[in-house]
């Protein structure tokens, strides 16, 4: 008996969708197919070897010009199929200085 240990609800792919894994510096590509895929992270299959390859931190593209792509860290590997965490955008941006909202008063 396996536990479920997804925090968001995952959509499975019949077929597998076909996108690219790449290094966050651009040194190395892989292709895999995405299995499934959630709010927080995915199930991929990788060709090729994974072995030797900075996957703390790795950009997954799913479109062919790169313009769509999550930002993704390992959570484990079992074969030739990985799971990965969906990184977000850190917090601690700061809003651009000296910017205040207008506001529009009717009088």
């Amino acid at each position: 008996m396996t536990v479920e240990r997804r925090r968001g609800e995952r959509v499975t792919f019949e077929r597998g969708i076909s996108a690219h894994m790449m290094g966050i510096d651009g040194t190395w590509r892989r292709d895999c197919m995405m299995e499934d895929i959630s709010e927080t992270g995915a199930k991929l299959t990788v060709e090729g070897s994974v072995e030797g390859l900075h996957l703390k931190e790795f950009f997954l593209l799913l479109s062919s010009t790169g313009l769509a792509y999550r930002r993704c860290e390992l959570a484990w590997v079992n074969g030739d199929q990985i799971g990965v965490n969906f990184l977000r955008p850190s917090d601690k941006k700061k809003k651009p200085a000296g910017r205040v909202a207008s506001q529009t008063v009717d009088v």
